[in-house]
């Protein structure tokens, strides 16, 4: 009788053990630090539902650590992105992740603003789509280079300040040239030419802010075809 009350009261013991474990552990989850910022592990989730919005840790405020966020798919919280943030600064290292699973997109974040080199893969294949560079504003600048799927350059574009700048040649998938052409400030603005698939010239001439601007020449199978003027003429006659 005696061991049977002992057994009765270690098992007492034991149940209220992780009773309080177990209230220790939510109530650790959601806290605020004595300012009111948000410290330690902290789940959200999606309206009405049980299916996690997002979770991951803060110190007094700040992310830090790996931070999952997910999407609603089939009423099911499917990953969305992963970021990773530094404790020392704002910036994060980010991938996006389609409702499949495959990576998108990785790069680095500053808060909100795209930051620094980010690279975009293709939609059926892990090979590269894109691979550009922000400046801290979040705009891109430097050169930006597309892909098409076989892996061959689609575009080479330069940017800067998040505007077209400088030279910008577009290629064929089998890798012919087929524009080249020249930008100032997101405005088509110098010589400009155009190639067909087989890289044989159909046109050529020049830009100014963006409108063809004096002598451009038409080309068929390689061959001068005409020449046109487009040089802009005053639309007062007294002024020309």
């Amino acid at each position: 009788m005696i061991k049977q009350n002992i057994m009765s009261r270690l098992f007492f013991m034991f149940i209220l053990t992780m009773s309080s474990i177990v209230l220790y552990a939510q109530g650790s989850v959601n806290q605020l630090d004595e300012d009111g910022k948000r410290h330690g592990v902290w789940e959200k989730y999606f309206d009405k539902t049980d299916q996690l919005r997002y979770e991951g840790k803060f110190d007094h405020g700040k992310e830090i650590d790996t931070f999952n966020f997910y999407t609603l798919k089939n009423k099911k919280s499917v990953l969305s992105a992963v970021k990773v943030f530094n404790p020392n600064n704002n910036l994060a290292s980010v991938k996006f992740i389609s409702s499949r699973g495959k990576l998108i997109s990785e790069g680095t974040m500053n808060g909100r603003l795209y930051t620094g080199k980010w690279t975009y893969y293709q939609n059926k294949s892990a090979g590269v789509l894109s691979a550009e560079t922000y400046n801290d504003q979040g705009k891109l600048d430097g050169e930006k280079i597309v892909y098409y799927p076989n892996g061959k350059t689609a575009e080479i574009v330069n940017y800067k300040d998040g505007k077209f700048e400088g030279i910008s040649k577009w290629y064929s998938e089998r890798g012919t040239l087929i524009k080249d052409l020249l930008y100032s400030n997101d405005e088509l603005h110098g010589l400009a030419k155009y190639y067909d698939a087989d890289g044989i010239i159909l046109a050529e001439g020049e830009y100014q802010h963006g409108r063809k601007h004096k002598i451009w020449n038409y080309y068929e199978g390689g061959k001068l075809k005409e020449s046109k003027d487009h040089t802009r003429r005053s639309k007062n006659p007294k002024k020309q």
